[in-house]
């Protein structure tokens, strides 16, 4: 018989045997009664002013507002047209159109719409042609 079962089985003799008695508190799984008001507070001194983080001797916990600001991403506008119109070198035409055509890429949106293609409204065959078939098939004249 396995253990609990044996518990089990005694709990519900001492039950039917004794009749009013109330039922005792089990103890929890690691078998120690409860801490008394006085282990907490110790605690709580223990850990300081710092609230328990539990961090690793000599580091420093960093400010999320730092970080954010320090890896936020950083406009260079104002600086490169200040740059842009202090120098003096204007590019041929030319080449800024070539640089951008090269730069357009082949992607979908960059391609103009193709145009369907219109196909030509002519037939093979000629006016004489018709009227031919005309006399064949209809016997006309």
């Amino acid at each position: 018989m396995s253990a609990v079962l044996l518990r089990k089985g005694l709990e519900l003799l001492e039950e039917t045997g004794r009749g009013a008695d109330p039922p005792r508190r089990r103890a929890g799984l690691s078998g120690r009664p409860k801490r008394s008001g006085k282990a907490p507070r110790r605690r709580k001194v223990a850990l300081g002013l710092n609230g328990g983080n539990a961090t690793v001797k000599g580091r420093v916990t960093k400010s999320a507002i730092d970080e954010y600001q320090k890896n936020k991403a950083v406009n260079h506008l104002k600086k490169n047209l200040q740059y842009m119109m202090n120098t003096r070198f204007v590019a041929n035409k030319a080449i800024t159109q070539q640089v951008l055509t090269h730069n357009q890429g082949r992607k979908s949106k960059d391609r103009p719409p193709e145009k369907p293609k219109k196909k030509s409204e002519s037939t093979v065959f000629t006016e004489e042609d018709f009227q031919k078939f005309e006399k064949e098939y209809f016997g006309k004249a």
